[in-house]
């Protein structure tokens, strides 16, 4: 059966060259059956309440069915087929239905509380009491204490939201790749960096229309989208773009974007928050983000806008300012009297080159993707005592590359795969996720974890290596700070290795550490390389580049306070009070003389969107624009009332790094200090989810998390600004 299934072959890596659609149900099948046997055996009256007959033994079998389906997810994030698609979408409900059945069983739960009050708790580690806590917690959430009679519609609420947010997604891959704008004549290439025109150009002779292999393809994947709306000269050009991006996945997406309205996602969306509503109240909360902030560091949510409320209250000044000098600059200097939604990253990107002297285009000749990773590879193995070395493994597609963590004695601590370019049938974004998490098995060994790193970035072009942006070399050492929490673990059990049991609002801090580096010149000299000449970073280019760190910083806060504000008011008021009505757009809604939505008691979440912007943001909200329909962190990807999240955890790492800029001004030296690094990597990576997060930050830091460094890092202190 093993050999003949690679979804039952745990005894390495996954097979992912062998891997098709028709494995996947005989091994969830398999898998399933086995899990429901250690639960129903966990449960009996007759099994002894003790970490080894419940906790241990329900780990060993559902962790490689966990593993299994892990995998069958991944491909469906980042090779999308219709075959693979149909048949996770056939499982899927099954897999939740039997975790809803886990976490709504009375006897289990009763078995987990015993443990908790019984003489053994006292004698666990740790980290075994803190996997024993957070079940207890995670069974009330999932509604183990609820009726019988209820537990049916509860778990039904699971298994729909589970469908919902995968058809989110679908949707908002499907519309993403529908799209493509065909450019014939050359002149209205106009501004276009050399590589992005090749790749447009690349992309056109893949065509099958021998018509269109001469012409020039750009589509809504962003290293082709984004430089359009950066550096195109052709209006025109960044309009029709524009418009198809931000009505992906609507109601307008046939008017004006992937020709298809079917992809529409504002029904799934009303849905999802009833049903997240109706699960809020059934588990006896006002509300879903009460239920979400539960297992967070965050108390409620009237805490979490108050926070948010804070930072927008600091940043608007610096907003205002960057508007109204892009305005002012696009006026006089572009002759763009009005700047449309399609004209800001373009005016945005010219003023940065006039105020600062250099393009995003220029540095990012200094970034080939060899010295990229170098350069990164050389923090971590600086930081935190590890070698990063190339490994050999199956992959899911030829241009995913293999890596494996040691330690200095030459010990495997880790394994991680690393596929870095957007292509069709690979969701967008970046993310990491968990291939394996450490635990002890049960002989004795140690399983060491391994990740998934994943980013949407320009492939090579033209014979030449890749080059990466400035923000994507930030994006790449967000993703491996993601990573580094998950592999440098040195916990055992596996509900709190790693990223596991670490509270949502605290999981960014690693991620969002990582970036700091990219700012620093004695790290950019050794991850830079000019891609003619090998030249590293100039040191004028690199001043100029620090000059410019928090150009339009104050708009860039707004626009992260808008989305976090939306996704808790999303969360937090009845979903009676939306509707899914048609748009202004559409004839179907009130509007003023000049277009302004009328008040209205009952609002599409579109308008509930731009009602947050015109509150919080100094720049209007595009009338056609769509965001919420493909905001997929909270409606597909588990931030659902939790997207705050990286602004609170922002302020964990900002004065997390702080400690280590205090280290360099004390030796006056480098901040890749190892000794800080190494209390960094005991304190916060090493001991995961083992304990609460504000413990490690306080152990690490010695003191709780201050805001001082996140504002100073913004550019938004009186010390900054001069």
């Amino acid at each position: 059966m093993t050999a003949a299934n690679p979804l039952l072959d745990f005894s390495d890596l996954p097979r992912f060259a062998q891997i098709r659609p028709e494995h996947v149900t005989p091994a969830v099948d398999k898998l399933l059956a086995d899990a429901q046997i250690a639960v129903d055996k966990a449960a009996l009256p007759d099994t002894p309440a003790t970490w080894d007959n419940v906790v241990s033994t329900l780990e060993c079998a559902t962790e490689p069915f966990a593993r299994a389906w892990g995998v069958v997810g991944h491909l469906n994030g980042v090779a999308d087929t219709p075959e693979l698609r149909k048949v996770y979408g056939e499982n899927l409900p099954r897999v939740t239905e039997f975790w809803s059945s886990v976490g709504q069983n009375l006897a289990l739960y009763e078995k987990y509380k015993a443990i908790a009050s019984g003489d053994e708790y006292a004698r666990l580690s740790p980290a075994r009491k803190k996997v024993i806590d957070d079940a207890v917690r995670d069974f009330r959430l999932s509604g183990a204490e609820l009726s019988e009679d209820r537990k049916p519609r509860f778990a039904t609420l699971q298994e729909r939201q589970a469908e919902l947010g995968k058809l989110f997604s679908d949707h908002v891959l499907d519309a993403t790749n529908a799209y493509a704008y065909w450019v014939t004549r050359e002149t209205e290439l106009a501004g276009l960096p050399n590589d992005v025109r090749e790749a447009a150009q690349e992309a056109a002779a893949r065509d099958a229309d021998p018509k269109r292999q001469t012409a020039w393809k750009f589509t809504l994947h962003f290293p082709s989208y984004f430089p359009v709306q950066q550096y195109a000269e052709h209006r025109p050009l960044r309009e029709a773009m524009y418009r198809a991006y931000v009505t992906r996945a609507s109601e307008l997406g046939e008017q004006y974007g992937d020709g298809k309205a079917e992809w529409d996602n504002t029904e799934l969306v009303r849905e999802q928050l009833e049903l997240r509503r109706e699960e809020a109240e059934t588990l006896g909360y006002r509300n879903f983000a009460e239920v979400s902030l539960a297992p967070k560091m965050a108390d409620s949510p009237a805490q979490v806008v108050a926070f948010l409320e804070d930072l927008a209250h600091r940043a608007r000044t610096y907003a205002e300012n960057d508007w109204l000098e892009l305005r002012a600059f696009a006026a006089t200097e572009l002759g763009i009297a009005e700047l449309e939604p399609w004209d800001i990253a373009f005016a945005s990107e010219k003023l940065r080159q006039k105020r600062y002297s250099f393009s995003e285009q220029e540095i990012k000749q200094y970034f080939p993707e060899q010295a990229a990773l170098k350069g990164l590879f050389n923090v971590a193995q600086t930081l935190f005592g590890v070698t990063i070395r190339a490994d050999e493994a199956e992959t899911w597609h030829p241009d995913v590359r293999f890596f494996r963590v040691e330690n200095p004695d030459g010990r495997l601590v880790a394994q991680f795969y690393l596929d870095l370019y957007a292509r069709e049938g690979k969701r967008g974004g970046a993310w990491m996720d968990d291939a394996r998490s450490r635990r002890k098995l049960p002989g004795g060994a140690t399983q060491t974890p391994v990740a998934y790193l994943n980013c949407n970035f320009s492939a090579p072009v033209g014979g030449k290596p890749a080059l990466f942006t400035h923000d994507e070399v930030i994006t790449l050492f967000h993703e491996f700070g993601h990573g580094i929490h998950h592999m440098l673990t040195s916990v055992d059990e596996l509900a709190v290795s790693g990223i596991n049991g670490v509270e949502w609002d605290a999981v960014e801090l690693p991620s969002q550490f990582m970036e700091n580096f990219c700012w620093e010149w004695d790290v950019l000299t050794s991850m830079t390389s000019h891609v003619e000449t090998g030249a590293p970073l100039p040191r004028d280019l690199y001043d100029k580049m620090v000059a410019a760190k928090n150009y339009q910083s104050g708009l860039q806060t707004l626009r992260q306070i808008v989305f976090s504000i939306f996704d808790m008011r999303v969360h937090t008021q009845d979903p009676a009070s939306l509707t899914t009505a048609a748009n202004p757009l559409d004839g179907g809604a009130a509007t003023d003389a000049s277009g302004t939505l009328a008040a209205a008691s009952v609002k599409t979440v579109t308008e509930l969107a731009r009602e947050i912007n015109e509150q919080y943001h100094v720049i209007p909200q595009a009338p056609i624009s769509r965001w919420p329909n493909t905001f997929s962190h909270i409606f597909a990807g588990g931030y659902a009332a939790g997207y705050y999240s990286y602004k609170w955890a922002e302020v964990l790492s900002a004065d997390a790094y702080a400690a280590f800029e205090e280290a360099a001004s004390a030796a006056n030296g480098s901040v890749l200090d190892a000794t800080t690094g190494a209390r960094y990597r005991a304190e916060i990576l090493e001991v995961g989810g083992s304990r609460p997060a504000m413990d490690s930050f306080k152990a690490f830091r010695g003191r709780e998390p201050r805001i001082d460094a996140l504002l100073r890092h913004n550019g938004m202190t009186e010390e900054a600004t001069h």
